[in-house]
């Protein structure tokens, strides 16, 4: 079959599906691109060709399009994704970010960055980036720490093991991120005689991993030995769908169940053994539990330093852990008892050597009362305050008023995800969105038309900060062209609050964190006239500006019926926090300083610091 590398390219993704438990579906959904000299006659013209084979789907900005594709793909639990096409030069680096966010999350996603010419007839090209080191080097090389796999395909012959390596990372449950293979533009063009059978159908069983039975030997042993166990359930557990499993494990054996940011809807928020979110963003239930378990089951989980409180939180003196993960790396952490293993077969394996286990009902009432006085201190935060601006915590109480058990709440950096990890009660696994694994500015919007697009069953509730926002806001416009519907809350505090109460808890007086006009000593002027609601209408979506928490509720009443998208912008006061965690987080102070504010803050930070253990 004689195509153009571009055209292989396409034919070979849209013949390429995943299957696991017996389902199967397509792993490309289509092609987001943004098309310039480096693709546009190559990948460009094939996806012309063979629309009908892989939609094409254009994005505003080279970053956000692998960010939906990551959404779409965590949605998916991984099981099907977005492949990203670019020129070169600045339309390759602005998916460097992207690539990131995706293999530090652990979410399949492909990217085909356009590169210089192989043959170098016409070096150096516009936006080549020229290196007297080596002639062979782009600014696609960027891409390489960032990636799981990468390859350059500088001739037609090398793309068919290239596809195939793809593939089998992108679909490795262990191994899964970013796959980046940059394509020359002079190659794209060019002709080949393929073999037919590069095209055929072809089906990538997605695999469950069973645990070593001495391994799990090992596992019930610590397990039975302790009398305080403490589940940490982090995305392992929805990604491998063993929401069940945990379910009945946890039912039958009375361990509490503590959730990371990836791992919230892993329990329903109101299941007897749930104690809500976990670490330096958790409840003051799990994180007491925390301190006080002398053994751990972390499934799913790579314990992160939130997770841990910069491993500060696990307390007991004789803590063990046992880690079930499908990654060895991960399964390994903090000296743990490892299970390699998929998080659902590993969760049946443990339960049929712990046939009996329980523990005391005196652990399993202690740990009752303690969600309790949490849910409490919720139900006050949720509740309105009667003054204006609102709290965040009012916003997204009134947010999950107005949400059903199946819509999903999306949201990514500042403080926002900190609050909703303690705040948010998620009844449905897939309901809960957080992207806190390389938190990025900017993923808010993106990701939520990825989610969407997954699931346009669901109302998508995307949750984004003015700062955020400024980031990237332009895939509105891409909701709008595709006639996605998104309801998105702005909330405008004028600066980066999140950064902002960092600022002040390590001496820095919250310097340069306020979006604020520069006079004569510093940037301490007004705020900003600065219209987020206007913007929003200019990208063509839907804008309710609301002021008070009546407000607000009517206009996400209003916006849940609507069959566009919507921004709802609302100001928020930045000041006032949620409950606090009591849990720390290791960001170091200045060791010297002229500060009173650092000095202090620095004195703190010492005695914090002497918790932190290295669990070996």
């Amino acid at each position: 079959m004689r195509l153009t590398v571009g055209q292989a390219v396409v034919r070979f993704l849209a013949a390429q599906y995943s299957e696991r438990d017996g389902a199967e579906r397509r792993f490309f959904a289509g092609c987001f691109g943004i098309f310039g000299h480096g693709n546009v006659a190559g990948i460009g013209q094939a996806l012309l060709e063979h629309a009908d084979d892989l939609p094409y789907y254009m994005a505003r900005n080279e970053q956000a399009m692998v960010h939906t594709a990551s959404g779409f793909a965590r949605m998916n639990d991984r099981m099907a994704t977005f492949a990203c096409t670019t020129s070169i030069g600045p339309g390759a680096t602005n998916m460097v970010t992207g690539a990131a966010l995706a293999t530090i999350n652990r979410l399949p996603v492909l990217l085909l960055p356009g590169d210089i010419f192989a043959t170098r007839v016409a070096n150096p090209v516009l936006q080549e980036l020229e290196d007297a080191r080596s002639y062979d080097v782009s600014v696609n090389d960027c891409f390489k720490p960032v990636s799981k796999y990468w390859d350059r395909i500088n001739r037609p012959e090398q793309l068919p093991s290239a596809l195939l390596a793809a593939m089998r990372v992108l679909t490795d449950p262990a191994e899964t991120g970013a796959v980046t293979l940059a394509l020359p533009q002079d190659v794209q063009a060019e002709a080949y005689d393929w073999p037919d059978e590069l095209f055929a159908r072809r089906v990538w069983r997605i695999p469950r991993p069973l645990p070593e039975p001495a391994a799990l030997e090992e596992a019930s042993a610590v397990l039975e030995a302790g009398e305080r166990p403490l589940i940490v359930a982090g995305g392992g557990v929805i990604y491998s769908d063993a929401t069940d499993e945990l379910r009945a494990f946890a039912e039958r054996t009375g361990i509490p169940v503590a959730e990371t940011q990836a791992g919230k809807g892993s329990l329903p928020w109101d299941h007897e053994r749930s104690v809500g979110a976990i670490g330096a963003t958790g409840t003051t239930a799990a994180n007491a539990l925390a301190r006080t378990a002398d053994v751990v089951l972390g499934i799913g989980t790579r314990y992160s330093d939130f997770t841990t409180a910069s491993r500060s939180l696990f307390a007991h003196p004789d803590v063990r852990f046992v880690n079930i993960n499908v990654a060895r790396p991960d399964a390994v952490k903090l000296g743990g008892a490892s299970v390699v293993a998929d998080a659902r077969e590993g969760l049946r394996g443990l339960n049929a050597v712990l046939d009996g286990y329980t523990v005391a009902q005196t652990y399993r009432d202690e740990a009752r009362t303690l969600t309790a006085d949490w849910n409490a201190k919720v139900d006050i935060a949720f509740a309105s305050q009667g003054r204006t601006p609102l709290t965040q915590s009012e916003v997204i109480g009134a947010v999950q008023g107005e949400t059903g058990p199946r819509d999903v709440v999306i949201c990514a950096a500042g403080s926002m995800p900190g609050d909703l990890h303690k705040l948010w009660r998620a009844s449905d696994p897939k309901g809960y969105h957080v992207e806190y694994g390389y938190s990025c500015m900017g993923y808010e919007i993106a990701g939520g038309l990825g989610v969407k697009m997954a699931a346009p069953d669901r109302e998508v509730f995307v949750l984004v900060g003015d700062g955020s926002y400024l980031m990237m806001a332009q895939e509105l416009a891409t909701a709008v062209a595709e006639g996605i519907k998104l309801i998105v809350v702005l909330v405008q505090n004028h600066g980066f609050a999140s950064i902002g109460n960092l600022s002040e808890s390590v001496g820095a007086q919250r310097f340069g964190t306020r979006h604020r006009a520069r006079t004569a000593t510093g940037l301490d002027g007004d705020p900003l006239p600065v219209d987020l609601a206007a913007n929003a209408a200019s990208l063509g979506a839907d804008v309710v500006r609301a002021a008070t928490l009546d407000d607000l509720r009517e206009a996400l009443h209003q916006a849940r019926k609507a069959a566009r998208t919507t921004v709802i912008h609302i100001e928020t006061n930045p000041l006032a926090g949620p409950p606090d965690s009591a849990a720390w987080w290791d960001v170091p102070v200045a060791e010297v300083a002229a500060l009173d504010s650092t000095r202090e803050a620095r004195a703190r930070y010492e005695a914090d610091r002497r918790a932190r253990r290295h669990h070996l």
